[in-house]
């Protein structure tokens, strides 16, 4: 695609708009970013402004987007506020990071979505192709822009995707594609679930014969989304044995494809329970599809011990585990985490609201917790929820979360940071959070130690 000479107005100047602003910049264009947070929000704007980048901060200038040939959006900027929809009805290309990276990319490209574990499948598949000596971008939703990913060297791109990316692409074909799951989330964002599960079947849309979905075969959400798609359907299922594809059958994990059949030990794993058991199957599909072999992929598997925020064991305390999940922000995630924890569970949750249905965590609530924390903008919404269930408690801050959950807990018991909520009403991101947990959590820790030692 051809830039020189366009004006190109960047919404959103974290760090996926910067990238976008010097991929633009490089290419001969008039690049203008455009935030509605102030100029002290951002650090160096300075290098910014140095390299011709026009700023527009503190609000939307909407005379540069009504000139622009081009509005970049970054993930996460809502496409209903004011200043895009008089691009949209001024009939202005709009595009998104990641189809805007995707005509720049060759090699194959493995995109990943789902309501939950993403990152760790995409993580998985990134440890899994470097075993196999490949060279590969690991990167999207995750962390690092696949716009960085352009210019350089690599065979393969595994890209983790949010509905928030996939709203704005036109042409992106994934070689790969993979939905992982569905379940409420967003429904701040999005006026139903209808408008979330269309987002995120996107990923197939212009997917052909000769490329590939990859499905979950257990979860009929999925299932409905991936009716009319034309890529070749391969699914995993930990509930039934399917004649082809990935299946897990007692304590193995069976993959059949092409006649044959090969069997992993699931007690090879590191990582604990069903839903990482699932996101296995899900990584090794694509690896063992493109010939890699069996024993290669497996053994990455087997190395990988997960991801911060995602399940983290932290260690015990009175004999108790703890565990910070602060990247489980959808009620759905809560529910599969705590499926791998028998009760007492002290739970720790709440935080920005994304007014999804709560019923799902009832059950899981009413067999597993004892002691349910509550924190931020939801507490009010979720203690009227779950009230009787478990013994509730209001706190305001994480650090009294923690003394309260160091208060409780016992040997055997299991106190889990799960929030099953957003963090942007106390915290700048799921990450500051769950460092924020384990910092009270090491802190309280050293304070044990040194009572027990005098």
């Amino acid at each position: 695609m051809e830039y020189r000479d366009k004006k190109i107005v960047i919404i959103g100047a974290g760090s996926t708009g910067r990238s976008l602003a010097r991929f633009f910049l490089a290419r001969g264009a008039q690049v203008v970013l455009s935030d509605h947070r102030l100029a002290e929000c951002f650090d160096d704007l300075d290098e910014l402004d140095s390299l011709g980048i026009k700023l527009d901060l503190g609000g939307h200038t909407q005379e540069l987007f009504a000139a622009a040939d081009l509005i970049a959006v970054s993930p996460g900027v809502p496409l209903d506020i004011p200043v895009l929809s008089a691009c949209q009805n001024n009939k202005i290309a709009m595009l998104g990071e990641v189809e805007i990276a995707w005509h720049e990319l060759s090699g194959t490209m493995i995109a990943i979505t789902g309501t939950n574990g993403k990152s760790t499948v995409t993580s998985l598949i990134g440890e899994m192709l470097k075993a196999w000596g490949e060279n590969a971008f690991i990167g999207g939703n995750l962390g690092i822009p696949l716009i960085d990913a352009v210019g350089k060297d690599y065979d393969w791109q595994v890209v983790e995707l949010s509905s928030f990316q996939l709203e704005t692409i036109e042409a992106f074909r994934p070689h790969y594609a993979m939905l992982l799951n569905i379940s409420e989330d967003h429904l701040d964002r999005y006026p139903d679930m209808a408008s979330y599960i269309a987002a995120k079947q996107r990923i197939f849309e212009n997917q052909q014969q000769d490329d590939v979905a990859i499905l979950n075969h257990d979860d009929p959400l999925v299932l409905h989304s991936a009716i009319d798609i034309r890529s070749r359907k391969v699914y995993f299922s930990s509930r039934s044995v399917l004649e082809e594809g990935m299946s897990l059958i007692d304590d193995r994990i069976i993959w059949r494809w092409n006649g044959q059949e090969t069997l992993f030990p699931v007690a090879d794993l590191q990582i604990r329970g069903r839903h990482n058991q699932e996101n296995v199957m899900a990584a090794l599909i694509p690896l063992l599809v493109e010939g890699c072999p069996a024993e290669i992929a497996w053994g990455a598997a087997t190395k990988f011990t997960g991801l911060k925020h995602r399940m983290e064991y932290l260690g015990d305390l009175h004999g108790a585990g703890w565990y910070n999940d602060s990247k489980g922000t959808n009620i759905g995630s809560v529910v599969k985490s705590l499926a791998g924890f028998d009760k007492p569970v002290i739970l720790i949750a709440g935080g920005k609201d994304k007014q999804g249905d709560l019923s799902a965590l009832i059950e899981p609530i009413r067999e597993k917790v004892e002691q349910l924390i509550l924190i931020g903008a939801a507490a009010e919404r979720m203690a009227g929820v779950f009230d009787g269930l478990a013994r509730i408690h209001h706190v305001d801050s994480m650090h009294a979360a923690v003394e309260l959950a160091a208060h409780y807990s016992c040997p055997g018991a299991t106190v889990l940071m799960s929030p099953g909520c957003s963090s942007f009403d106390m915290f700048e991101n799921f990450a500051v959070r769950g460092e924020i947990f384990t910092r009270e959590f090491r802190a309280l820790s050293r304070r044990e130690e040194c009572v027990n030692g005098n």
